[in-house]
């Protein structure tokens, strides 16, 4: 297989940013529009923004939620709209970095909305025993849209809340519940998912971060395989392109797998980078965390959302104080 080569664009999509934006924990998803526009979020602001491939911001808007973790784009009959998680609590400066007392109970939730933010559709919190004693905390949004023939279910990972991937119908009745015990084992940060189309008939990847793992299932929630303890160490969300699978991993890398789920290479890592005292970010003397000042180019830091466009090109978002997109362009 011939490995694809990128060259690193830094400071992708960079604008003015207010205070509240550079002091924010920046913790978002990022998906493709049909138009190929690029859509994130300011996770200091609650604020989506729409981007151009170039960096320039197209449209953008203050949301109802705390944070947009998991953003999907999804085209219904020729119209582009959005899946939000808003896993509920984010990191504040104001309890140096640390999530604001009452967090571990306050639960998040799902919407669709236009890319005006005007709600569509809000998802019920799933009917589970397990929120006798979580929150509920969804981190990542896959559709088994119908313009794919699919049936337009859902498909929901509460990452953060009870380890929990969880399926409703397309009009938002819920359906079921996978806990990765029927497979290699129960999840721990089911961070990321993603309805793979790349063979005939299409799979769930779901991103078992704390497991440092992928599992696989089919779409009806059986289990298929597990891959990637030997070369992951904390898979966190997907993009696909052609035939190669591209995983953010947190621990500072991008990570590119085959058809065959078999590694194919690392993306511009850091080996040291979570190893440094205060990661992502990094401890100002007064020992409070602040933007780490070694952010290199052509190395990454935190690798958290991540997408595609039609061309191949990369986009990453990072978990650190104040944000940093990168677009990398296939040569």
């Amino acid at each position: 297989m011939n490995i694809p080569h990128y060259d690193w664009i830094d400071n992708w999509g960079a604008r003015d940013q207010t205070v509240k934006s550079l002091s924010g924990w920046a913790h978002p998803g990022m998906a493709t529009l049909s138009d190929g526009q690029i859509v994130s979020c300011d996770s200091g602001t609650s604020e989506i923004l729409i981007y151009t491939q170039e960096g320039r911001v197209t449209e953008s808007w203050i949301g109802s939620f705390t944070d947009a973790h998991g953003i999907t784009a999804v085209n219904d009959e020729g119209m582009d709209n959005l899946w939000i998680a808003d896993n509920g609590s984010k990191r504040l400066p104001e309890f140096s970095y640390e999530y604001p007392p009452g967090a571990e109970a306050q639960s998040g939730m799902v919407f669709k909305c236009d890319l005006k933010g005007d709600r569509i559709m809000d998802l019920a919190a799933p009917d589970h025993n397990d929120y006798e004693r979580s929150r509920y905390a969804p981190t990542s949004i896959a559709v088994d849209e119908m313009r794919f023939g699919g049936l337009g279910e859902i498909w929901v990972a509460d990452g953060y809340g009870a380890s929990l991937v969880h399926k409703y119908t397309s009009g938002g009745e819920y359906i079921l519940s996978i806990d990765g015990s029927s497979g290699a084992g129960h999840f721990s940060c089911p961070h990321g998912i993603v309805i793979d189309r790349r063979k005939e008939v299409p799979e769930l990847y779901v991103a078992d971060r704390a497991n440092g793992r992928v599992q696989v299932f089919d779409l009806n929630g059986g289990y298929l395989r597990t891959f990637g303890e030997d070369f992951f160490t904390t898979p966190s969300e997907f993009a696909i392109t052609g035939d190669l699978m591209i995983v953010a991993e947190l621990e500072a890398r991008l990570t590119m797998v085959d058809m065959n789920d078999q590694l194919v290479c690392y993306l511009f890592p850091d080996d040291e980078a979570a190893e440094c005292e205060g990661w992502p970010n990094e401890l100002a003397e007064s020992g409070s965390p602040q933007r780490p000042s070694r952010l290199d180019i052509g190395k990454f830091n935190s690798p958290h959302g991540i997408t595609v466009d039609e061309k191949g090109n990369i986009y990453v978002a990072e978990w650190l104080i104040g944000g940093r997109f990168t677009k990398l362009v296939l040569k």
